[in-house]
């Protein structure tokens, strides 16, 4: 029996499991539902023992247990890969949204609804099949390739606890390469493997001026407005082509090659209905000399998400307002590190706050941008699974989300692959979230034959 047969045949069972764990409402961020967290934890658990994983263990941190199993390869010297994905999914609400029960997934033609079916529940689980799969296609015991599972239980809601997590059990975890499905694809029929993430970190600033709102006929004009000033540092942020104007932002960022560029450019990128997707905006904007997808993609921003201050209530009142505030935040990319970008941010507001104002920057979280080279032996190798799983060439696009991907390529030292078949249209994170049940059956496919692959180019890269 082949792959496709394999897969086509347990299809039915693949689905009835998968439906079982979508039931279990493991929302992390809500601590009334931290024990059904741990539920989850326990059921893919014992699914992962059921299906045969000699190695099955439930990790405990901190905050909500994590899942770790392992499959190792009959050779010893064979290449060890480590699949990375989580168990938690996001709230739910607004209830009313939903077509179905949250928790009760539901079958409508050749999709899967319910929270988890494409974020990461269902690309995750498509691992275990493509698992079986390899070994029931070679007639082999075990895997070529030794096959770690690590699937935390906080994505969620930050995965505070996941860099102790990788310490601790670092020599367990130890890799050649680290494979994410927590992505998309550019589309059903044009299949795509995401090489990066940008990363994030966040500011809010507040600018004192007097002691208290003052009579703007009294005393305007005559002293620092803390609102223009807040104006006039906003607008200051980037320059007339649209480049961030902090000092040594774009040091260290990674450029894109021009074999990326070009494989971008082949993506069937419709820039109109794009914007209509980006609530009804009506042109792009960005960095000059850069698509709207290289921007998105690859290249570092700052964002103005909110400023207030001052009266915003009905009618008039002529005040000097005594402060502003406002938060930004910045998504980076490949080579910048957000503590640097924090601590520029930090002197520039200073240097550029006018006398009479005082300023106060408050430095949110971080998280890291990643990236895998297109190039790599191990991108290569999964690109080569995909091909055969979907008989067509696969593109490259990058992500714009960020994730603990970066702490699991430092932590493991070993090189990331994305392979994951989610869909924009799949509406992670929101009502009706889906994922289309032919490509979870691709994405095992796949997973079947990327540890064949996996075991000829890390043995010899």
């Amino acid at each position: 029996m082949d792959v496709p047969q394999y897969i086509e045949a347990n299809r039915e069972r693949f689905f009835a499991d998968l439906k079982e764990w979508l039931a279990i409402p493991s929302i992390s961020g809500d601590p009334a539902h931290h024990g059904d967290v741990r539920r989850s934890a326990e059921w893919f658990a014992a699914h992962l023992r059921d299906i045969g994983f000699p190695t099955v263990e439930v990790w405990e941190t901190a905050g909500l247990p994590a899942v770790f199993a392992e499959w190792p390869a009959a050779d010893p010297a064979a290449p060890s890969v480590v699949v990375y994905g989580h168990h938690d999914v996001q709230p739910v609400e607004p209830l009313g949204e939903w077509e179905t029960d949250p928790f009760t997934p539901l079958e409508k033609g050749d999709r899967l609804i319910g929270r988890g079916t494409s974020d990461d529940k269902g690309q995750v689980f498509f691992h275990t099949l493509g698992v079986q799969a390899n070994m029931a296609a070679s007639g082999a015991p075990a895997p070529p390739v030794t096959v770690k599972l690590l699937v935390e239980g906080e994505e969620e809601s930050g995965s505070l606890h996941f860099p102790e997590l990788l310490r601790t059990h670092r020599d367990r975890l130890a890799c050649d390469a680290i494979v994410i499905s927590d992505t998309s694809m550019w589309s059903e029929d044009v299949p795509s493997m995401c090489t990066g993430m940008r990363g994030l970190t966040e500011a809010e600033v507040s600018l004192y001026g007097p002691e208290s709102d003052l009579h703007s006929g009294s005393f305007g004009g005559a002293v620092p407005n803390p609102l223009h000033a807040m104006a006039a540092l906003l607008a200051a942020l980037h320059d007339a082509d649209g480049r961030v104007t902090l000092p040594g932002f774009y040091d260290d960022v990674l450029p894109l090659t021009g074999e990326e560029r070009e494989l971008f450019a082949r993506l069937p990128f419709d820039e109109a209905e794009w914007l209509r997707t980006a609530g009804g905006s009506r042109a792009p904007y960005g960095e000059k000399g850069f698509t709207t997808l290289e921007r998105v993609w690859a290249r570092p921003t700052a964002e103005i998400n909110g400023m207030w201050g001052g009266h915003t209530g009905p009618g008039g009142k002529t005040i000097v307002p005594r402060e502003a505030h406002a938060k930004i935040s910045f998504r980076l990319v490949a080579g910048q590190d957000p503590a640097k970008v924090q601590e520029s941010f930090r002197t520039w507001v200073q240097r550029n706050t006018p006398p009479g104002i005082r300023a106060d920057i408050v430095t949110g979280g971080a998280v890291r941008a990643c990236f895998s080279p297109i190039g790599s032996a191990s991108v290569q190798a999964a690109k080569r699974a995909m091909e055969k799983a979907f008989g067509q060439e696969v593109l490259f696009t990058r992500e714009g989300g960020s994730g603990p991907e970066a702490d699991l390529a430092d932590i493991l030292e070993a090189p990331l692959v994305f392979v994951g078949l989610g869909l924009d249209s799949d509406r992670i994170h929101a009502p009706n979230e889906k994922a289309e049940m032919p490509l979870l059956l691709k994405g095992a496919e796949a997973a079947a034959y990327l540890w064949d692959e996996f075991a000829t180019a890390l043995r010899t890269a």
